[in-house]
């Protein structure tokens, strides 16, 4: 089935570029503390709590053996629903957490030990979704109009901010509705007019069931916000140096294969996805990884998993400006490092 998705700037998909993702296996090059081979201990890596394609990544590690080719012994573990994100890491239960950029930076700005060791989307996937035939062409044509979020609270709300200040407007000057996550039914019964979601899950849902969508960038110019990232105390840091450039390279190769096998992805993901057993459900998540695939490519030939720095000092400002930063002030150059980037 093709998946008709439109983005107000060109150019999504770029191609991949064979020496960016080419693994460096030598691990003094790539690890700030200089001494070769894993700590030899367990690496616990923290999920959300909903096994979901989007992890295929860190999944298909496991199962091709990229963790253990590069002597790491490394365990997945999946929230429980009622867990704060950074917890588990903050008791010392995780090592290393997914989570998004802008979630670090709001974590770090009330009180939380997190740095970003790297960037795993090289755009950021929260969007304004329209009916293909909406009049809504661009930010400023949401004014007066009547937009559904799931709440006042994460990237489909960093989202919405960034679009309204894209278009000159604020929170006053569109009908905002919080919809909880019932964006396919409140677009397609009309209930509302755009909706805020992920250009490669809810909008690859509403093709899916025949409803032709647009995506609309919320960026008036450069990217403001970070997606998906991993992140690590600083005290894992310093401890653990080696394991985590060992991890970030296993990875690399991973995100490689994702991009080039996605239906072998799909079925690897298998084995940690309980509901992905039916050709349906598969045929479902390939859709999504399908759409993903371009957010997993480097952008503008730069390394895999870069942090860039542009962009971390524009979240931080455009997050502190909107309010969505605690007590802590955050620093920009603090919240990330670029020292575990394969071939950075």
């Amino acid at each position: 089935m093709s998946i008709h998705l439109t983005r107000s700037r060109a150019g999504r998909r770029i191609a991949a570029v064979a020496a960016a993702v080419a693994l460096v296996w030598g691990v003094a090059g790539c690890s700030p503390a200089g001494d070769e081979g894993s700590s030899g201990d367990v690496l616990t890596v923290g999920l959300t709590y909903t096994p979901n394609i989007q992890f295929s990544p860190f999944y298909v590690a496991a199962e091709q053996g990229f963790f253990e080719e590069v002597g790491l012994d490394v365990e997945l573990r999946h929230h429980g629903q009622s867990e704060d994100l950074f917890g588990a890491l903050q008791s010392g239960t995780e090592d290393v957490v997914y989570a998004g950029g802008d979630e670090i930076v709001q974590a770090r700005s009330n009180g939380t030990d997190v740095v970003s060791i790297a960037t795993l989307y090289s755009e950021y996937p929260a969007a304004l979704i329209v009916p293909r035939d909406s009049p809504i062409e661009t930010a400023a044509d949401v004014r007066g109009r009547t937009i559904g979020t799931p709440g006042p609270f994460g990237q489909t709300y960093f989202a919405l901010l960034a679009l309204l200040q894209s278009g000159g407007m604020s929170e006053a000057d569109i009908d905002l509705q919080s919809i909880g996550y019932t964006q396919q039914v409140a677009l397609t019964s009309g209930k509302v007019e755009g909706v805020m979601g992920f250009v490669n899950n809810d909008a690859v849902q509403f093709e899916r069931a025949g409803f032709p969508v647009r995506v609309i960038d919320v960026f008036a110019e450069e990217q403001e916000l970070v997606g998906p990232a991993v992140g690590a105390s600083q005290a894992t840091i310093d401890a653990r140096g080696d394991d985590l450039a060992l991890l970030m390279q296993a990875l690399e190769k991973a995100t490689q294969f994702v991009i080039d096998n996605p239906e072998e992805t799909v079925e690897l993901s298998a084995a940690h996805i309980p509901t992905l057993t039916t050709d349906e459900a598969k045929a479902d998540a390939l859709a999504t990884l399908d759409a993903t695939v371009p957010l997993l490519e480097p952008a503008g030939g730069a390394p895999r998993f870069e942090n860039r720095p542009e962009v971390w000092d524009a979240m931080v400002a455009f997050m502190g400006g909107n309010g969505l930063l605690g007590e802590t002030a955050v620093v920009a150059g603090e919240a990330y490092t670029n020292a575990f980037v394969p071939g950075a």
